[in-house]
């Protein structure tokens, strides 16, 4: 229905279902009967109607086998909320002349996105018949190709998404719709929004076959669905914006400037798993450090026993690795503890909470590194002392 657009901004699509024989003016009257007086004089109907802020009621009802069901259409030039307001009073009603009834908003419609539609188009036009543009003009056609990427927004099996997505050997993942929008105001069509932190179907069966880069908020709500994405989709590459900043409110700098920071899956996994990502040569006051720590790691392989070290990493205490819980909570000022065994996560919350700085053993089964303290096996030592 379009009629009497000019001044509608709403309209609002209601079904009715009935149990007997009703007709339009049943339901008409019903509407008007049993919301009088519900809303105060201001959003009362009838005065909305007399005042042309509530248009004419369009009622399309049918009868088949004594219940009668249809629509109702009711067009608003209200502001958004006054307009719902009206659309919950609509589920009020329960009865139409003698019959039970129950009227169901099914949406509220925004027409004025038929008229914005139409000057996209009609710009769209126009920019192509130009044959030349005048640079005065500049800052006005810079304003419709804005428009037009807008308008470039559509769907991929019901997600918000770019029109590159199919085509495109590469796909972007955001979190939502504001970040499409955003995305393609910057000029970038091969991006699609998964739309919660559910992953839908359709994205992980995009990710196989595409260069799939995440673009997702920094913060508690990006971190929870870059971890589902890498439990059930193929990721290639991790974006993240600013500290603070959320994807949808990036400028188009900022916007490119992410992107092309990305990071390799690998590095999202291992801080997603709290493991430190690869790490730069040690620092020369840390070199002697690790030396003394792969030599006391070394001295004590195949003995099954532990040592505690001071801060010059000189031994404080020694014991059997299954004792070795017992030791540390009745030894202070312990700086590294060294064990022939398996770090767990455990013992490493253990230590950490004792301020010990460093937790060496043969292997590591920690998932999430405690603050302040560093987790190393004896190939880990290896590693980092040579990495120069």
């Amino acid at each position: 229905m379009r009629e009497d657009i000019g001044t509608t901004k709403y309209l609002i699509h209601a079904k009715i279902e009935a149990n007997g024989v009703v007709e339009r003016p049943d339901v008409v009257g019903a509407i008007f009967g049993q919301t009088e007086g519900l809303l105060g004089d201001e959003l009362d109907l009838r005065e909305l109607l007399k005042t042309g802020r509530i248009g004419r009621i369009k009622v399309e009802i049918n009868s088949n086998q004594g219940k009668s069901s249809g629509t109702i259409t009711i067009p608003s030039s209200l502001d958004r909320v006054e307009t719902a307001i009206i659309g919950a009073a609509l589920e009020t009603i329960d009865r139409v002349g003698p019959c039970e009834a129950t009227i169901k908003v099914e949406r509220i419609e925004d027409v004025r996105d038929a008229k914005r539609k139409l000057v996209i188009d009609r710009a769209k036009k126009l920019l192509e018949a130009l044959e030349e543009v005048a640079p005065e003009t500049q800052e006005i056609t810079e304003r419709v190709k804005e428009s037009v990427r807008l308008e470039e927004i559509g769907e991929y099996e019901g997600l918000p998404a770019g029109p590159g997505v199919r085509d495109s050997d590469a796909i972007v993942i955001v979190e939502g719709r504001a970040d499409v929008l955003n995305l393609l105001r910057a000029g970038i069509r091969n991006v699609i929004a998964i739309e919660g932190t559910s992953v839908p179907p359709a994205v992980i069966e995009l990710s196989k076959n595409k260069t799939v880069t995440a673009f997702l908020d920094s913060d508690r709500g990006g971190d929870l669905i870059l971890k589902e994405l890498l439990q059930v989709a193929d990721v290639d590459f991790v974006a993240r914006p600013p500290q603070n900043r959320s994807v949808e409110e990036l400028t188009r700098k900022e916007i490119i400037k992410s992107l092309r920071n990305k990071v390799p899956v690998e590095h999202a996994i291992a801080e997603a798993r709290g493991k430190p990502a690869p790490e730069p040569a040690p620092a020369a006051e840390e070199t002697h450090d690790l030396e003394q720590l792969e030599t006391t790691i070394g001295k004590l392989r195949g003995t099954l026993k532990a040592l505690l070290l001071n801060e010059r990493f000189e031994p404080i205490g020694e014991t059997q690795v299954r004792d070795l819980r017992d030791e540390l909570l009745k030894t202070t000022g312990v700086n590294a503890v060294v064990f022939d065994g398996v770090v767990t996560q455990e013992f490493a919350n253990l230590a950490a909470r004792h301020g010990v700085r460093y937790v060496v053993g043969m292997r590591s089964r920690v998932e999430s590194v405690p603050k302040n303290t560093r987790i190393l096996t004896m190939d880990e030592l290896r590693r980092l002392r040579y990495r120069k």
